[in-house]
């Protein structure tokens, strides 16, 4: 009886040391699945729906007619601003024009690209700081000096980050590759307004990472 517990003993701590070693090596081939995420690169011309799009893409006569160093030629207005003063208040504007306005400052969206992750090159345009004077909320555009010393694009081409982590960067002409989850969301401050936002899961040097 006693050598029948011994060998039943010794059956039971084989076969559950074969389960553990199984469940190990089920687990080492599941567990990059389940973690890793897979980040789909992404244009900002991709963000933008076809009909903001075709409008951009068809501006007005009237801005090739602006003269350069003229008012209405000045980085720090509002481009649809500087369009309307250039056609003046007694001309009424075309479909097309005013298509173009509302395309500057259009928050629609692509929702197919809500909760998507995705990995984005842009400039970094600081909001919140946290220790150490890292970046820890900023806005993502696909233009150096946008919200700064230029207009700040439309904002379905403006995504707003959020990076707990915080980033530290040298100068804000140096692009980055972001990646994390895209949600589509209007978020307003006192620089833009964005029709995206993005939970980053990390951020690297445009040059450190190869397409």
């Amino acid at each position: 009886m006693t050598k029948f517990l011994r060998m039943k003993s010794s059956s039971i701590v084989t076969l559950f040391n074969k389960c553990c070693t199984f469940s190990l090596l089920l687990l080492a081939l599941i567990s990059p699945q389940l973690s890793a995420k897979e980040f789909s690169t992404v244009e900002w011309v991709d963000l933008i729906p076809k009909a903001d799009l075709d409008a951009l893409l068809n501006p007005p006569q009237t801005l090739s007619a602006i003269p350069d160093g003229a008012p209405e030629d000045v980085l720090g207005d509002s481009v649809a601003d500087s369009i309307e003063r250039a056609i003046g208040e007694a001309v009424a504007p075309s479909l097309e024009t005013q298509a173009y306005y509302n395309a500057l400052e259009s928050t629609n969206i692509k929702a197919e690209y809500d909760s998507k992750n995705i990995r984005i090159a842009g400039f970094v345009v600081p909001v919140e700081f946290g220790e150490d004077q890292r970046i820890t909320e900023f806005f993502l555009v696909p233009y150096f000096g946008a919200c700064i010393h230029l207009p700040p694009p439309p904002p379905n081409q403006i995504i707003y980050v959020k990076y707990p982590k915080g980033l530290l960067i040298d100068a804000l002409y140096d692009p980055f590759w972001v990646e994390g989850q895209l949600n589509t969301e209007v978020i307003e401050n006192d620089l833009a307004t964005s029709a995206y936002a993005l939970a980053a899961d990390g951020i690297k040097p445009y040059q450190q990472y190869a397409q």
